[in-house]
């Protein structure tokens, strides 16, 4: 397996859910409403962009800040 980038790695609802202290269904409302993109996989699952992740974290803290 290549070593991927840290902006390519891609997270699940749960990691998503622990970095915003939010429960993970709230993550998938998140995704539903397009705050934030989700891929999905070939089972159906959805993942989500480490990169977009932290950029959206940051608009969060900084509006939660503001």
């Amino acid at each position: 397996m290549t070593n991927r980038h840290n902006d390519e790695e891609l997270l699940t609802p749960s990691e998503v859910a622990a970095l915003f202290r939010v429960n993970p269904k709230t993550v998938t409302r998140w995704a539903r409403a397009g705050k934030i993109s989700a891929i999905r996989t070939l089972g159906g699952h959805r993942r989500f962009r480490a990169s977009e992740i932290r950029k959206f974290l940051e608009e969060v803290e900084s509006e939660q800040a503001g």
